[in-house]
């Protein structure tokens, strides 16, 4: 942000490797809480009589606490094996910030055997997390269905519609970003989906939640409101023809 309001286009090598371990560190808590979150609603909607027992604030501050602690292990071992690596191709990042893909491109090694495992590594917990997220949300689909009362499952889905659009709007984003063919790679398009991913995801995730809130709803109805009465009482003026 402050690069783009003062137009400045470099950056230190410490601060480069400090902006590489911060982004990894909030977007693997951010995932790793969004797993837990379909935990917490499985268990709402699964088990209602368990959940003030199985959710109570230790097991809370206990998942957090780990989510913390496993973003903060991933973060280190990427940032210390990226920049572990002779850089020789130049100093020029072909991205608005230090990103593992193109710092690689730098590097003197052909074959980054070490960040390699560890992207494998992070590839494979990410995809059982989702393999969490998917199993705990068909359990969650099951037991809705389930309800006899349309009201029941209406209040149920609209639970679980704000995590479930932050999660879907997450994944799709970062997989595409990541995961697309070769043949629709460009530099503007990398751009783009970084942007996608790690700016419109944080930017929309008070939105999605608050929008569950009656208070919330009824203020931004009355702001509203509130415009849209000004802009219409305000007083027209004439321009005299010359």
């Amino acid at each position: 942000m402050a690069n783009t309001l003062w137009d400045i286009r470099a950056i230190s090598y410490a601060g480069c490797a400090a902006q590489l371990f911060f982004f990894l560190f909030f977007i693997s808590a951010e995932y790793y809480l969004l797993t837990i979150m379909s935990y917490d609603r499985y268990v709402a909607i699964c088990k209602p009589l368990h959940y003030r027992t199985l959710m109570d604030s230790r097991a809370c501050a206990t998942m957090a606490a780990a989510a913390w602690g496993a973003g903060v292990l991933n973060s280190l071992l990427h940032t210390a094996s990226t920049f572990s690596l002779p850089l020789c191709q130049g100093n020029v990042v072909n991205q608005f910030f230090c990103e593992i893909p193109q710092i690689l491109k730098l590097s003197c090694s052909e074959s980054n055997l070490r960040e390699g495992v560890f992207i494998i590594f992070t590839i494979s917990l990410a995809f059982g997390c989702f393999v969490f997220i998917v199993v705990s949300y068909v359990q969650i689909f099951i037991a809705v269905l389930r309800i006899p009362s349309e009201h029941g499952r209406h209040k149920a889905f609209s639970t679980c519609l704000p995590h479930l659009a932050v999660v879907s709007l997450f994944l799709s984003t970062a997989f595409f970003a990541y995961l697309k063919p070769l043949s629709v790679s460009s530099p503007s398009m990398d751009l783009m989906m970084v942007v996608l991913y790690s700016v419109v995801p944080p930017a929309v995730n008070p939105l999605i939640y608050s929008m569950r809130s009656q208070e919330v709803k009824d203020a931004v109805r009355k702001v509203i409101t509130k415009c849209v009465s000004l802009a219409v009482s305000c007083p027209s003026f004439r321009i005299q023809d010359l």
